[in-house]
């Protein structure tokens, strides 16, 4: 199979002609031309949980290799499309999003680029480090952002709001503590020990089965308590 290198001529021609075949199918395709941004929202999750599961269970091997990347065809198939109804619009092209990517990417990695898109004569093997450096650039570039919390899609299932909220606060210097309870205490020494991914999916599952047996939805009350976390931790952060 064919492994361009970056900048490959084969590469942008192969990317020119699929960007050509999404704008004839606007054209001349009934079903594609009815297309909206809103009605391709429940295909761009399907396909995007469909690579999830792909990795999950395994398929990256080389015998899995048509597989994976049909599944990423499929994700690009709705970014191209995306792209093309902006462009219909006047507003983007999908040219626009990735010299914007392009951009993004050399300017948030200051460790492997230099400003201009050179590579840097050495680089840093410091995972905090890039970190501190990605998050730099990118508070140059929204500046009116006052928290870390803005930014995340609050669309996310909640556990995955959870993860990356927590994530958030700690790369803000933000404390996230053991929740408590009415009464004072802390919650954490209340959940049962657990050692790995298996005990802690079991545990997690339990808690939903708990919930679930009292009527109470489970990502409700996670979104609930990441509400409670979010305006705690806010004036921490002004």
């Amino acid at each position: 199979m064919a492994s361009p290198e970056p900048g490959n001529d084969d590469l942008g021609q192969a990317f020119s002609r699929l960007a050509q075949v999404i704008a004839l199918l606007r054209e001349r395709c009934a079903w594609t031309a009815a297309l909206t941004h809103e009605a391709l929202l429940e295909y761009l999750l399907e396909e995007a949980y469909e690579v999830i599961e792909a990795v999950e269970t395994g398929h990256t091997r080389a015998e899995d290799a048509a597989e994976l990347s049909g599944e990423l065809g499929d994700v690009l198939l709705q970014v191209l499309l995306h792209a093309r109804l902006q462009e219909e619009t006047g507003n983007f092209s999908i040219l626009d999003v990735v010299e914007g990517l392009t951009a993004k990417m050399v300017r948030r990695n200051p460790h492997v680029f230099h400003p201009d898109g050179t590579l840097a004569e050495s680089t840093t093997g410091d995972p905090a480090e890039i970190e501190r450096a990605w998050d730099a650039a990118k508070k140059v570039e929204k500046p009116r952002r006052g928290s870390p919390f803005e930014g995340i899609p609050v669309s996310l299932p909640a556990l995955a709001l959870a993860a990356k909220t927590q994530n958030r606060a700690r790369r803000a210097g933000v404390a996230v503590p053991a929740a408590e309870t009415g009464s004072g205490a802390s919650y954490g020494a209340a959940v049962p020990g657990w050692d790995g991914e298996k005990e802690l999916g079991d545990l997690l599952f339990e808690t939903v089965r708990q919930a679930t047996e009292r009527g109470i939805d489970p990502e409700a009350a996670l979104r609930g308590a990441i509400r409670r976390f979010t305006a705690a931790a806010s004036p921490m952060t002004d």
